[in-house]
C-alpha cells in the first residue's frame, strides 16, 4: 500500500490575534510585483476598498493605483498602522491619492459615517470592493457563540449591504460593485460553518444586486478565493495549522495577495465590461460547479 506523504510545512509556527496585522507575519504577503509595468486601466479613478489596509485589500488597492486609480481604504481601528502603510506605499510608488479611514463596519451607523466622510473628497465613486472579512474557527457547531457569529455576519454581510447602500447614490453609470466571496462558499468548510455561510450568502448577494442595477449600468461582480496569505490566517487558526496552510489545495500552497489582485482589475475595467453577475475563482486549482 503506497504510503500518503505528510504535509510538510511551509510557514513558520506563528499566532496573532483577530484581525491581525501584516507587519507581524513571517514571511510578509507579498502584495506588489514591482516588475510589471504600471498602467492605465482604471485611471483617475475613484474606489473605495474595505479592508484594503492588508491582506487581498491591500494588494487590490496597490493593484489599483498601479492601474491610475486614487484609492479610500476603510480598515478596522486596530488595524491603522497596516492602512499607514498601504496608503504610504501607493502615494510613493504610484504617485496617487489614497485616504484611509478607520471604523467598526460591524455597526450599521459607522458605515453610514464612514461614507458620508469618504464622499466628501471622492463625490463620485467609481468602484467599490466589499472586502473586509472576520473568520473564527470552531470545531463544532455548538462552540459557536451568539456575539461571534452576529459579528461574522455583521461584518461579512450585513456591511455589504450598508456600505453598497450608502453609497450607490454616487456610482455614476459604467461604475461596478465587486464582492469578495471565497472557496468556502461553494464546497462547505466544516471549521468554518458561520464563515461560509457569509461567503455563500454573498455569492446571491453579488447575483441578485447584478440583476437589480444591471439597467443603471452598474456591473455587480465577485472573487471567491481559495487559501490565501493573508493576516486572518495566523490570526484565527493555530501555530501548526497556519504552518501548513495552503497544503490542501491542488498547488499544495496558499497563493500570495499579488496573485488574486488581478482578477479585481480585471473586473474593474472595460476589459469586463460585458461581465455582471459571475464570480471569477481564483483558488489554485480547485474544481467548481455552482
Amino acid at each position: 500500500m503506497q504510503k500518503s506523504n505528510p504535509k510538510k510545512p511551509i510557514f513558520k509556527e506563528q499566532s496573532q490575534t483577530i484581525p491581525g496585522l501584516e507587519s507581524r507575519m513571517d514571511p510578509q504577503p507579498e502584495f506588489d510585483d514591482q516588475k510589471m509595468p504600471a498602467g492605465h486601466k482604471l485611471l483617475n479613478k475613484k474606489c473605495i476598498i474595505t479592508g484594503g489596509d492588508s491582506g487581498i485589500g491591500r494588494a487590490v488597492a496597490v493593484a489599483f493605483a498601479k492601474q491610475g486609480a486614487d484609492v479610500a481604504i476603510i480598515h478596522h481601528t486596530s488595524e491603522k498602522s497596516d492602512a499607514e502603510f498601504t496608503a504610504n506605499y501607493i502615494r510613493e510608488n504610484y504617485k496617487r491619492e489614497c485616504i484611509i479611514f478607520g471604523t467598526d463596519i460591524s455597526k450599521e451607523n459607522n458605515c453610514k459615517k464612514v461614507i458620508e466622510q469618504i464622499l466628501k473628497t471622492f463625490p463620485t465613486v467609481d468602484i467599490l470592493v466589499n472586502n473586509a472579512a472576520v473568520q473564527y474557527p470552531a470545531k463544532d457547531i455548538t462552540e459557536i457563540n451568539s456575539e461571534k457569529l452576529m459579528e461574522t455576519f455583521s461584518v461579512n454581510i450585513l456591511a455589504m449591504f450598508w456600505i453598497t447602500i450608502a453609497v450607490l447614490p454616487r456610482i455614476p453609470k459604467g461604475g461596478c460593485i465587486i464582492n469578495t466571496t471565497s472557496v468556502t462558499a461553494y464546497r462547505g468548510s466544516s471549521g468554518l460553518i458561520d464563515y461560509s455561510a457569509t461567503k455563500g450568502a454573498i455569492v446571491s448577494f453579488t447575483r441578485s444586486l447584478s440583476t437589480n442595477l444591471i439597467e443603471k449600468g452598474i456591473r455587480v461582480n465577485g472573487v471567491a478565493p481559495g487559501p490565501v496569505w493573508t493576516p486572518l490566517i495566523p490570526a484565527s487558526f493555530p501555530p501548526e495549522e497556519v504552518a501548513k496552510f495552503g497544503t490542501d489545495c491542488p498547488m499544495k500552497r496558499p497563493a500570495q495577495p499579488v496573485e488574486v489582485a488581478p482578477a479585481y482589475v480585471f473586473l474593474a475595467c472595460q476589459d469586463a465590461s460585458f461581465i455582471s453577475g459571475q464570480i471569477i475563482h481564483v483558488n489554485g486549482g480547485e474544481i467548481i460547479n455552482g
